[in-house]
C-alpha cells in the first residue's frame, strides 16, 4: 500500500518516525518535517519519494549510501546529526530516571575508522566482498568506503584477493586493521587451514604486502610487527583483538580517563583489553589491569616491559561477568575504570556499589546499558558528575560515553 506521511521525529536508528492510524511508522532515510511517499507492508516501510524536503537534508558523500548498511545518517546535516546523536544518550538517561547535564558531542572521527570487517559471500555463483545491506543478509559489493582511514583505502581490494585465493566455500569474514607496520588481517569462517592453503596465504601476504595474516586468530605469517601506539607505548594487539574504532577516539577516551584519575595512586582498569587506558594511566599511577582474554593481557604486559618510565602494571585474567572483583578487592584502589562490552557491567557495578570506592570512571559504547549501570551506582550514593558523549562512529547511532562518578 502506498501512502503519504509527515515525519515527526527521528528514531534510535536514524530513521524518520511518523504516525499512521495512531501507530508509529519508521521510514528509513526520512527527516523530521518532511512529507514523504512510502510503501507500507507488514514487514517494513520503503521510502518511495521525498515530496517536501527538510532544510536539514544534504547530499550523501558515498554512492553506496541507502544500499550498504554501514551508514544510516549521511543524509543529515551536521547540526541535526549532532543534536540527534546526543539526544540518544539524554533520552536513555531520562528513561532511567537520571537527571544530569550531558556535554556536547565530541567529534573523534579523526582520519577515519582504522578497522573494518568485510564479508565474502557467493553471489550468483561468484565471490563478492562488501558489507551487508541495512537489516538484511544481502551483500553489497563495494570498492571504497569514505569513513575509513586512508591507510585502509586498499582494504576492499585486499579482502577480495584473499577471498578469491581461498575460495568462498562458506561465508567468510575478513577483518583488516591499519597499523604502524601496515595492514593486519584476520580471516574467519574458513575453518582450519590445510597446508596448501597456508602456502597460498603466506605467498599472498607477501604479494599484498601485509604486516600480519591470521586465520581465526591463529598466526599464518607475520612480516612486520602490526604496532598500535597507546600513549607512549607500542602495543602489538592479538589477531582480531578489540581496538577502539578510530585512533582519535582512543586518544580522546584515554585523555578523558587519565584526567579523571589524576592524583589517584592506585587504579583498577577493568575490562582492560590490551591496555588503551592502563598504559596511559601508568604514566602517573600504579595500575592493576583485569581482562578475560589472555592474549590481550600478554600484549599489554609486553608493551609495559618495552616502555620506559611507566609505573608498575599488574595483570589478572578474570571473567568479570562471572567473577567480578569483590568489595574487599576493590577497596585496595583509589579509583576504578571500567569499559565493558555492549552488554554493560551490571555484576561488576553491583560490587563497586557495595564497596568503599569513592572514585569511578565508566566508559561505555551503549547508552541503555550505561544508564542502567549508572542507576545502580547512583542508588549506592554516587554522584554522576560529568557525562561526555564521543563520536568515533560517524553516520551511525553508535557512540562512546564517559561517565565520571564520585561519592
Amino acid at each position: 500500500m502506498t501512502t503519504s506521511l509527515t515525519i515527526d521525529r527521528l528514531g534510535r536508528r536514524g530513521d524518520g518516525v511518523a504516525l499512521y492510524e495512531n501507530a508509529p511508522v519508521h521510514v528509513p532515510y526520512a527527516l523530521p518535517g518532511e512529507t514523504v511517499s512510502v510503501a507500507l507492508d507488514s514487514d517494513r516501510t520503503e521510502l518511495l519519494a521525498i515530496d517536501e524536503a527538510s532544510p536539514a537534508r544534504r547530499a550523501p558523500e558515498c554512492s553506496y549510501f541507502t544500499h550498504c548498511g554501514g551508514c544510516a545518517t549521511q543524509h543529515m546535516d551536521e547540526t541535526l546529526y549532532r543534536r540527534w546523536k546526543r539526544e540518544l544518550l539524554v533520552s536513555a538517561l531520562a528513561w532511567a530516571g537520571i537527571e544530569v547535564s550531558v556535554d556536547d558531542l565530541l567529534d573523534a572521527h579523526g582520519e577515519g575508522r582504522r578497522r573494518v570487517t568485510f564479508h565474502a559471500r557467493l553471489v550468483d555463483g561468484k565471490a563478492a566482498v562488501g558489507f551487508m545491506a541495512a537489516r538484511s543478509h544481502t551483500l553489497v559489493a563495494i570498492d571504497h568506503c569514505p569513513v575509513l582511514t586512508p591507510a585502509l583505502a586498499r582494504a576492499p581490494a585486499v579482502a577480495r584477493a584473499l577471498a578469491d585465493a581461498v575460495g568462498v566455500r562458506k561465508p567468510l569474514d575478513i577483518q583488516l586493521t591499519a597499523t604502524s607496520g601496515g595492514l593486519d588481517v584476520d580471516m574467519r569462517g574458513l575453518g582450519p587451514a590445510r597446508d596448501k592453503e597456508r602456502l597460498v596465504l603466506t605467498t599472498l601476504a607477501s604479494h599484498l604486502d601485509l604486516a600480519r595474516l591470521s586465520l581465526h586468530g591463529e598466526l599464518i605469517v607475520e612480516r612486520r610487527p602490526p604496532g598500535i601506539m597507546m600513549g607512549r607505548a607500542l602495543v602489538l594487539p592479538p589477531p582480531g583483538g578489540f581496538l577502539q574504532a578510530t585512533a582519535m577516539g582512543e586518544d580522546t577516551l584515554g585523555r578523558l580517563v587519565s584526567e579523571a584519575c589524576q592524583g589517584r595512586k592506585r587504579v583498577a582498569d577493568l575490562f582492560a583489553g590490551c591496555g588503551p587506558f592502563a598504559l596511559r594511566l601508568a604514566e602517573r599511577s600504579t595500575v592493576h589491569a583485569v581482562e578475560s582474554f589472555a592474549p590481550a593481557l600478554q600484549a599489554l604486559d609486553k608493551a609495559v616491559r618495552g616502555t620506559q618510565g611507566l609505573r608498575p602494571v599488574t595483570t589478572e585474567k578474570r571473567d568479570l561477568f562471572r567473577r567480578p572483583l569483590l568489595p574487599l578487592e576493590l577497596n585496595r584502589f583509589d579509583a576504578v575504570v571500567f569499559d565493558p562490552p555492549r552488554a554493560g557491567a551490571e555484576a561488576q557495578v553491583r560490587e563497586i556499589a557495595a564497596s568503599k570506592m569513592k572514585h569511578v570512571v565508566a566508559v561505555s559504547c551503549d547508552a541503555q546499558t550505561f544508564a542502567r549501570d549508572m542507576s545502580v551506582l547512583i542508588a549506592a550514593g554516587f554522584s554522576l558528575q560529568r557525562v561526555i558523549p564521543l563520536d568515533q562512529f560517524r553516520y551511525s547511532s553508535h557512540m562512546e560515553i564517559v561517565g565520571i562518578l564520585k561519592r
